[in-house]
């Protein structure tokens, strides 16, 4: 079951007479622990994002500020970014587990409290998730959901910046031809097509990841 995707209401009515007071309350600050857990991983989610970019400006200022610096300052940003995304992942499936739970509670328990007809037996739904809670997301759905939202746009423009950084080494004059333009990309005996193919491979990755996530992990807004 995906975050978000909380089973439609059954037969049944569960109204606010079925809930003593004490249960009542205990639900009420659970929710607002949930929220606040997950206003926290929100935040922490931001900034990750906000390393992530001032790490890929403050390299891009220092490889294209100076034509002697290697291009191969934005190979180190790709990978600086990729560890950038892992951590916001890891807090992102932390963040849906609150988002999970606060999302079971309004779907059933707040309608229940004002007359609502819902499943009377959504309490064991909770109680599992919090008996063992887990994330309902994969790594891999995380990668590529964070991927989707921020670090595609990011990586985008790491490569462009990249092939702006070659571009600027060639000499005046110098035409453009295959393959050896790929001598452009040489990082010490590691050969430019070598480079180009795993910057290639990396980013078919990427977009792999965004994709699978897009097809299957529903992410709620919200």
């Amino acid at each position: 079951m995906t975050s978000g995707t909380v089973p439609a209401p059954l037969l049944g009515a569960v109204s606010d007479r079925d809930y003593s007071t004490n249960a009542a309350n205990a639900l009420i600050h659970l929710y607002r622990a949930e929220v606040g857990k997950m206003t926290a991983y929100r935040q922490r989610l931001d900034m990750t994002t906000n390393w992530s970019v001032v790490t890929t400006a403050g390299l891009a200022s220092f490889a294209l500020g100076d034509p002697n610096n290697s291009h191969a300052t934005f190979l180190f940003a790709m990978g600086m970014n990729y560890f950038f995304l892992r951590l916001e992942a890891r807090r992102f499936r932390t963040f849906e587990i609150a988002h999970h739970r606060v999302r079971i509670m309004e779907r059933f328990f707040y309608p229940a409290m004002l007359g609502d007809r819902v499943d009377a037996g959504w309490h064991q739904l909770l109680l599992a998730e919090l008996s063992k809670p887990r994330s309902p997301m994969t790594r891999a759905d995380a990668l590529g959901w964070r991927l989707n939202r921020n670090y595609l746009w990011i990586y985008g423009a790491v490569l462009i910046a990249w092939f702006a950084k070659l571009d600027l080494s060639m000499p005046k004059g110098w035409i453009l031809e295959f393959p050896d333009a790929f001598a452009l990309a040489d990082i010490g005996n590691f050969p430019g097509w070598l480079v180009f193919l795993g910057v290639a491979i990396f980013y078919g990755f990427l977009i792999s990841l965004a994709v699978r996530a897009a097809r299957t992990y529903p992410l709620e807004e919200g």
